[in-house]
């Protein structure tokens, strides 16, 4: 049965190699009939948390930015997929605020179930990416009934556009995108 997918890419840079991750991740969904949305956070107006919980009355998020459309897209998702680049061994700094602004979810009726990592290090061990599988593991520990479902740990990358060299790295995105 096909499942409803949100690809939520985080990078910034132009030809960013978890870009081009997740849209083989995507190419592979695709292919299975799902329905995918990719939702890149370039040109996206997004403002820090301000701590004031009232997301957790209304549902939403009371400031006026870019966040409140992506929460409800994510919300009616099966399938969320975060693809970020890794900085200072963690999560780009606009995923983890995106992170922070989507607790309006919590209180909601959220669909998804499993969730995706794609991320990139420009440093070569598979140790660059334990930060940011731990905390992603951290966000997902809120959310009752969620799966971590694979990662894709793409190091040793360190210019723009470098993955594309990498075919397994390509491979295992696009076959990671099949299995969903």
């Amino acid at each position: 049965m096909p499942k409803k997918i949100i690809v939520i890419s985080t990078s910034l840079r132009e030809n960013a190699n978890s870009d081009i991750l997740a849209d083989e991740f995507i190419k592979g969904a695709l292919e299975n009939q799902n329905d995918v949305e990719k939702i890149s956070l370039k040109g996206k107006n997004i403002s820090f948390c301000k701590g004031c919980l009232a997301c957790q009355k209304l549902g939403k998020c009371v400031i006026e930015d870019s966040v409140n459309e992506i929460i409800e897209k994510v919300k009616e998702a099966d399938v969320l997929v975060w693809a970020t680049p890794v900085y200072y061994y963690t999560m780009s700094g606009q995923m983890k605020t995106l992170m922070d602004r989507m607790n309006a979810l919590y209180s909601l009726d959220y669909k998804f179930r499993e969730i995706y990592l794609i991320a990139t290090a420009a440093d070569a061990p598979k140790s660059a990416i334990k930060g940011t599988l731990d905390a992603l593991k951290c966000w997902m520990s809120c959310f009752g009934g969620v799966k971590l479902m694979g990662a894709i740990e793409g190091t040793g990358l360190t210019s723009p556009n470098e993955v594309k060299a990498h075919n397994n790295y390509l491979l295992e995105a696009y076959n990671m995108g099949k299995s969903v």
